[in-house]
């Protein structure tokens, strides 16, 4: 039996930056993986996504580039290579893994792992053993019962990313990041597309600005938006799909060639072996401490499977701190209020902290700051003006309390808010800190400005 101070199961974002940081610190590291290194981020889901949205992106300049003084005639897009792109992408990123294993000397067992008692791993009949086994295993799309996936008809985000033919309507049902970045590549496309959302807002976890903000602009893009809805049952037995919608109104009848359903995540932690083990779960979620022990000493659990935001970058800093916890370096737990949130749609979306309802109902004396993209000189000459950044501070002591935006190029901008949160930045060190002009980065400076009544552009 091979012996290794850690295995990890599973190989996506957690996983793997979990067993290079665990080679680094000296543990001889195993990782096991059933389908692709790299697992549904670089595979299905975060890499190849962005690809697909690139080339939205692209084709909508083309669209419109009369609004540049550039003059580009009959724009076409061809559907089988825009997938067939983000396929490519997605390979060369996993060959990045596959090399990233190699040179950190970490042994990349492939086959369907389970964990046995006695820190043991069992890989399609052979056992593994270990010091410490860090469980990584993910999650998948989540199906409602009203809303079974077929695979062709009704699909998951894994379908939606590599369909052989662009569909002529669809229909979301679900407005969370999935949702809306699906929803906003096929519009692009010339799909024409309906979301559906059960809560009263698209993008519900959002600022109630930003849901707005986003429903305006996508509604001026040709989507349609039902919110407060509910899909109660579909009918796929005919050429396409019928659902059945309720909302406050009563019930209609929605036609589409193809309905994605975007409800959210289930983790794989079925048949794993937690069972066997004695691991304990609750709603779906594996228990652990703040350093990712479970109940029983020796196995951790790291990502989508424990009850942290389901994030890539979550994951991959709870299996850094869970390795360096494990080589006895003096880590701290991961700030969960300080985890930035991004959305890559157009206008893209990124937040961090607290919404303005949430400080309101924790009891702060708030300060709130809004810059609008359209005050932005940045943001005119490259004609990008939906959107705004939004800053909210505690009044009496200053501390940034949370940072909300949408707009161009946003996703890139939020790291400056994350970090001046951690460093405990105040309003007026934001205020006072020279931010470059012309960008769309110096909209947060701005918006700190109207928090403190000192905003020069609006």
């Amino acid at each position: 039996m091979s012996k290794y101070d850690i295995i990890v199961l599973g190989s996506g974002p957690g996983g793997y930056v979990t067993a290079i940081r665990a080679s680094q610190l000296g543990f001889k590291t195993a990782i096991v993986e059933k389908e692709n290194l790299g697992g549904v981020c670089l595979n299905w889901g975060c890499i190849p996504t962005k690809a697909l949205l690139k080339s939205a992106q692209v084709f909508e300049y083309l669209k419109h580039a009369e609004d540049y003084g550039l003059t580009v005639k009959d724009a076409k897009h061809d559907f089988d290579a825009v997938v067939k792109r983000s396929r490519g992408v997605a390979e060369g990123m996993s060959k990045g893994v596959q090399f990233l294993m190699k040179k950190n000397k970490i042994d990349v067992i492939e086959g369907y792992g389970k964990l046995k008692p006695g820190k043991k791993v069992d890989v399609d009949g052979t056992e593994y053993s270990a010091d410490n086994i860090i469980i990584a295993t993910g999650a998948r799309s989540r199906e409602l019962p009203s809303l079974p996936q077929d695979g062709e008809k009704v699909i998951g985000y894994r379908e939606a990313m590599s369909l052989k033919k662009q569909p002529k309507k669809m229909i979301v049902v679900g407005s969370g990041a999935i949702g809306v970045e699906f929803a906003y590549f096929y519009n692009s496309m010339g799909t024409e597309v309906t979301i559906v959302e059960y809560l009263t807002n698209i993008v519900p976890v959002e600022d109630e600005d930003v849901s707005k903000q986003l429903e305006r602009s996508f509604k001026k893009s040709g989507i349609n938006i039902m919110t407060s809805a509910e899909v109660t049952k579909v009918d796929t037995s005919g050429k396409g799909v019928k659902a059945t919608v309720k909302t406050s109104k009563g019930e209609e009848t929605l036609e589409a060639d193809i309905i994605l359903s975007a409800v959210g995540i289930k983790t794989n932690i079925e048949n794993i072996g937690l069972e066997d083990v004695g691991i304990v779960v609750d709603r779906d979620k594996i228990i652990v401490n703040d350093f990712y022990q479970t109940n029983i000493p020796g196995y951790y659990a790291i990502g989508d499977v424990t009850p942290g935001q389901a994030l890539a970058h979550v994951a991959s800093a709870e299996g850094i701190l869970c390795v360096e916890k494990l080589a006895g370096h003096h880590v701290e737990p991961i700030d969960y209020g300080n985890i930035p949130g991004c959305t890559y749609c157009t206008p893209e979306i990124a937040s961090v902290g607290l919404t303005e309802k949430a400080a309101k109902e924790k009891g702060f004396d708030i300060k709130v700051g809004k810059f609008p993209f359209s005050a932005s000189g940045k943001a005119s000459a490259g004609g990008n003006k939906d959107g705004f950044v939004k800053v909210i501070f505690d009044a009496k002591y200053g501390e940034w309390l949370g940072c909300h935006m949408i707009g161009a190029g946003v996703t890139d901008m939020i790291a400056e808010a994350v970090l001046g949160r951690k460093l405990e930045t105040t309003g007026h060190e934001v205020l006072k800190a020279v931010h470059p002009h012309p960008t769309m980065s110096e909209a947060v400076m701005e918006a700190v400005a109207a928090a403190y009544d000192e905003v020069i552009h609006i």
